[in-house]
């Protein structure tokens, strides 16, 4: 060994030799080196070099010298040198308890110095770099135990590397969720300190996240480069280099790397097209159906650039040419063929705003278009087929859409903007053109195709974006009588309901009275009704005729009349053709005969369903009469009877059906019809009896969670197409959603909410979302109900397990630990603040002791109740509890306990053994309590039998909250043997926020501990959002990481993403039950006679 290293080692050699002993904690021998670090970093990295190589085994040392002039693999040649490799013993594979000992301290110092430095050191881009460099040299040694240790070493310093990228992932979600909370609120409201405190939090987080700054700043700089025309002959090089990296760039997490990436791939296209290959374009051009706008734009101009840019020379002559024959015309259908190509038929919007900022005058072309659809083709050129032609609809009707409302399509940009006066005029030039162009050539366009359903649909909804004005200024109306006569030639030709419904709202757009051609429109309206009603009731009188079976034509003339009318009555007022009889009749025939077609039976639910919302509609005006009132209040609950007889119908279509009717019925005619002071129709409310609630629980638990194998409910046979799949999963989502909505407003007891959170786990790929969302929101409105319905759902399943596996069933087993893992969900979403859940936690621990003892072990006392094995899966919701409330819990558990229960250590008592350990956690050791509480109990009871107990109440306040104290007085025949002087500390129930709706609350009532909360106003629906991946079902811009690596800290990832609360179903909540007056609470919380009264929960117990 040399003298500098003696000299020098001396630190080194004490740190290699610390580790070994292991007598001194590893957090201060860290600490030691962070400080040495930070007075001279090369002396300190040179000790942890030297720390590494004598772990390794080798009894040389680096040198000073050696690290400042010798590379790395000089370094590691030398130490191989001295290297004594006469035994093959090193310090991982020593054997004795202090090599054992050596090798934990080892990957323990590695991992508290990563997380000791993660707030600075490992970002200086010097400590890091020397110690990865030199791991990754050793682990390519010619020795073992180089390539062992350092590879070890490697993978303990990634693995805390992984930890700290978890941790800084965390705090940048939520400092960006506390930033955007504080911003979005009103300035008078804003705490500007706080939020320039955020934004300076989230940029140094941001800096330390990653390198995309880094990323995007040489993107921007490379584009300067590519400008430069002189210097695209010498990037050649470079270019065929990086360009791989680059493309893989237009998908980085980060949408700004992304676009500038996408706008450098377009110069380097302007500089050579060789350059690119096609599997490098087809990269981009897929980007243009993206859901971010920048990078869609971005891919847009590359698509422009690429495939339209360069025009024939011959085309030059012919610029001024108007229709097929324009330039245009090769350009639109090299759109249409990319379309079509792409295979995302239904996003041709995103397309048409992907290019729409650099190819507006090409997609503007609507007289080339319509000359495309309408002139035959000129000599020589190829007639687009059918399918083409469909294409070419679709992306003509979406560049009239844009130009008429001026906003990109759904999901893509934030909302409807403020036009500036220029975007003003542009649009209505652009309306006026539309309407120009195509009063004239629609007929014309729905003539040629009136038999093809599919382009009908799409042209009638043109006159959406028209200027009806024009059709009077500009003396169009004889196109408006062959417009109108068109829509009624397709109305009788079809039954398809998307072509009925587009022909309704187009009568629809055009019968604005504000225009001077709403008579001619309304004239011919009634005309095309009186002929469809007239026509279906007397098809309906032979329909029903009695004594006569009525035949498959006969059917198809009522369903085909029927879903006409009903398409029209879904946007038209019909009432004056009194459909309700009709219907209604028709209705009532299918339940008393049974053999009604299930078509008819559907149409005539949906028109009749409509025609008492029309009714609803003119009773809530004021002109309404009490006669009106009474005959709608008939109606509408002979209708839900009707429908709630047909949930029994051997027809899954049907009954799906009258379960979606029903809903909507019972959510329209809730309590809450009388609410922003509409009391007049107090008479129409409705409730389900227990009856009708049942019924529809049992058809989401028949219908809904059932395995996609299972659904027989398939279309035209073709159950395992993908598309059909999707398809019964949405429709399945939309069933769960219609009934959440209905515990979520009180319409249906909140108990029986219990058979719908059970299923969470074993449907989180399918209705996660649905029913996590249903719990935080029965969470707001009432979380003492909420928490007994979560320990209701528990219980249920550990009754169906038993049910299965009997009582001596094993606790590792999968049932039972799935049961348990789902707790562990259901204890996550009550969040990390304890204060606001606490009363609702102490409710759930309540219910669950008394279902753990609420049946004896019919063998006898000697062996544990029934379900004894629930006080497991209730330990984990113990870590939610205060520590005083844990010892009131404990406290309620030793009542249920008797002497002998306190004495058992067999493996069966495990369940009340680790929850007594659970709520005494944190606290001292209370092993004997049981038996001590008895022996004070029973000398207590003896010496004090005859003399009356006065209990002595004191109030306390522990962090703004109340809490009621009070003297437990117990006989020794209650059967309750909690100590008589036990002072017992129980929560009260706390106020919450009175919510009446998520729109409109006023923030001034929101208590500060709830200030964080939003609460955005969109339509009142469940969203369903295809898109999210893995946990969420996937975090949005997940980084593939090694997996491997991050088996460790995915479930952690979880539990956090578990914990939060999601504003993704937005609707108007009903009044919340949290707000009690303190007047109204019973003195101990924890009281079996006072929690069975009613009037303590203000709601009826399970």
């Amino acid at each position: 060994m040399n003298g500098h290293h003696q000299e020098n080692g001396k630190k080194s050699m004490m740190l290699f030799e610390v580790v070994k002993i292991g007598k001194s904690a590893t957090q201060s021998v860290v600490d030691d080196w962070i400080e040495s670090y930070k007075h001279d970093r090369d002396v300190a990295l040179l000790d942890l070099i030297n720390f590494f190589i004598q772990c390794s085994g080798c009894k040389g040392g680096v040198s000073a010298e050696m690290f400042h002039h010798m590379q790395n693999s000089e370094i590691i040649r030398k130490m191989t040198e001295e290297f004594d490799e006469d035994s093959g013993d090193y310090p991982l594979t020593m054997a004795g308890p202090q090599w054992k000992k050596f090798k934990s301290n080892f990957c323990e110092f590695i991992g508290v110095l990563v997380r000791q430095c993660q707030y600075s050191i490992i970002y200086d881009e010097y400590m890091m770099d020397t110690v990865i460099s030199l791991l990754t040299g050793l682990s390519d040694s010619q020795v073992r135990a180089f390539r062992h240790t350092s590879t070890l070493a490697a993978m303990k310093l990634m693995t805390a590397l992984v930890n700290v990228a978890l941790n800084l992932s965390i705090n940048m979600d939520n400092t960006q969720r506390q930033y955007e909370t504080e911003r979005n609120k009103t300035i008078g409201k804003r705490a500007s300190d706080k939020l320039e405190l955020l934004l300076q939090k989230r940029k140094e987080v941001t800096y330390v996240a990653g390198s995309s700054e880094v990323r995007l700043k040489c993107l921007t700089a490379l584009q300067g480069l590519y400008h430069n025309r002189e210097l695209n002959a010498r990037l050649e090089l470079f270019t065929s280099r990086f360009k791989d990296r680059i493309v893989s760039m237009t998908l980085d997490k980060e949408y700004d790397v992304a676009v500038q990436a996408i706008k450098l791939l377009t110069l380097v296209l302007n500089s050579s097209e060789e350059v690119l290959t096609a599997e490098d374009c087809e990269s981009v051009y897929h980007l243009v159906y993206s859901a971010h706008r920048p990078v869609a734009v971005a891919a847009g101009e590359f698509l422009y650039k690429k495939l339209f840019s360069s025009r024939d020379p011959a085309e030059e002559g012919v610029s001024k040419r108007r229709g097929r024959q324009s330039p245009n015309a090769n350009l639109i259908k090299t759109t249409v063929f990319f379309f079509l190509e792409s295979e995302l038929h239904e996003h041709g919007a995103y397309l048409v705003d992907s290019m729409w900022d650099c190819a507006t005058e090409l997609l503007k072309d609507w007289e080339c278009m319509i000359s495309l659809l309408l002139d035959e083709p000129i000599l020589g050129e190829e007639a687009l087929t059918d399918r083409q032609e469909s294409a070419l609809i679709e992306i003509m009707l979406c560049t009239i859409r844009q130009a008429a409302e001026c906003h990109p399509p759904v999901g893509r940009g934030t909302g409807k903007r403020v036009l500036t006066a220029k975007e003003k005029k542009t649009q209505l030039d652009d309306r006026t053109r539309i309407t120009e162009l195509f009063a004239v050539a629609l007929p014309l366009l729905l003539a040629k195709y009136s038999v093809d359903a599919e382009k009908v649909t799409n042209l009638l909804q043109l006159p959406q974006y028209f200027d009806l004005e024009i059709y009077t200024t500009g003396r169009l109306e004889k196109h408006l009588e062959s417009l109108l006569r068109q829509i009624k030639e397709v109305v009788e030709k079809h039954t398809d309901t998307e072509v009925l419904e587009a022909c309704s709202k187009t009568y629809h757009a055009l019968c604005n009275e504000e225009f001077t051609i709403f008579n001619r429109v309304d004239i011919a309206r009634s005309h095309l009704l009186d002929e469809l009603v007239d026509k279906f009731n007397r098809l309906l009188e032979d329909f029903l005729q009695e004594g006569e079976e009525p035949d498959e034509d006969d059917a198809y003339q009522v369903l085909s009349t029927l879903k006409r009318i009903t398409a029209f009555h879904n946007a038209h007022n019909l009432s004056k053709w009194d459909l309700f009889t009709s219907t209604f009749k028709l209705l009532t025939s299918g339940i008393e005969n049974g053999d009604m077609p299930e078509q008819i039976v559907i149409n005539a639910m949906q028109c009749t369903h409509y025609a008492i919302l029309w009714q609803l509609a003119k009773v809530t005006e004021s002109s309404s009469n009490k006669e009106d009132m009474a005959t709608l209040r008939k109606q509408m609950r002979a209708f839900c009877m009707l429908c709630q007889r047909y949930l029994s119908s051997v027809n899954t279509a049907v009954k799906e059906q009258a379960f979606t009717v029903l809903c909507d019925m019972l959510l329209i005619f809730s309590h809450q019809i009388v609410s922003s002071g509409r009391d007049m129709l107090e008479l129409l409310v409705y409730s389900p009896d227990s009856s009708l609630q049942s019924e529809l629980l049992n058809f989401i638990l028949d219908h809904v969670f059932i395995d996609q194998d299972d659904d027989d409910n398939s279309t035209d046979g073709q159950q395992d197409d993908e598309a059909s799949k999707i398809e019964a999963l949405h429709k399945r989502r939309n069933l769960l959603a219609a009934y959440c909505k209905l515990i979520i407003y009180n319409i249906v007891d909140m108990k029986t909410g219990a058979d719908i959170f059970k299923q969470y786990m074993r449907y989180y790929n399918d209705y996660g979302d649905i029913i996590k969302e249903t719990m935080s929101k029965t969470r707001q409105i009432d979380k003492i109900q909420c928490a007994k319905t979560l320990i209701l759902s528990l219980q249920q399943l550990f009754k169906e397990m038993l049910s299965d596996l009997g009582h001596n069933f094993d606790r590792s087993s999968s049932v039972f630990s799935g049961i348990k893992e789902l707790a562990r969900r259901f204890s996550l979403t009550f969040g990390l603040d304890q204060l606001k859940t606490r009363e609702a936690i102490a409710m759930l621990h309540k219910d669950g002791i008394e279902f753990a003892f609420q049946e004896p072990n019919p063998q006898g006392e000697g062996h544990p109740p029934i379900n004894l094995a629930f006080l497991d899966i209730l330990s984990e919701f113990s870590s939610k509890l205060l520590r005083q409330d844990k010892k009131t819990v404990h406290l309620y558990l030793e009542r249920f306990m008797t002497f002998q229960m306190a004495l058992q250590r067999e493996d069966c008592w495990l369940p009340l053994i680790s929850y007594r350990n659970s709520l005494q956690a944190g606290g001292d050791d209370d092993t004997m309590s049981v038996i001590s509480a008895i022996s004070s109990r029973s000398s207590t009871s003896r010496s004090k039998k005859a003399k009356p107990i006065v209990g002595k109440r004191k109030m306390t306040e522990d962090h703004g909250l109340l809490f009621s104290v009070e003297e437990s007085s117990c006989s020794s025949s209650d059967g309750m043997w909690i100590n008589q002087q036990q002072t017992v500390q129980t929560p009260v129930m706390i106020s919450s926020p009175h919510l009446t709706s998520t729109v409109l609350r006023d923030p001034k009532r929101i208590r500060p501990e709830e200030s964080y909360m939003v609460y955005p106003s969109q339509p009142h629906q469940i969203p369903m959002d295809y898109n999210r991946r893995g946990a969420e079902l996937m975090e949005d811009d997940e980084e593939p990481i090694v997996e491997d690596v991050m088996m460790s800290s995915e479930s952690r990832l979880e539990d956090l993403n578990e914990g939060m609360d999601f504003d993704t179903m937005d609707i108007d909540l009903p009044p919340s039950k949290n707000r009690r007056e303190r007047s109204e609470l019973k003195p101990d919380f924890f009281d079996p006679a006072s929690i069975m009264d009613d009037s303590v929960l203000n709601v009826s117990m399970f």
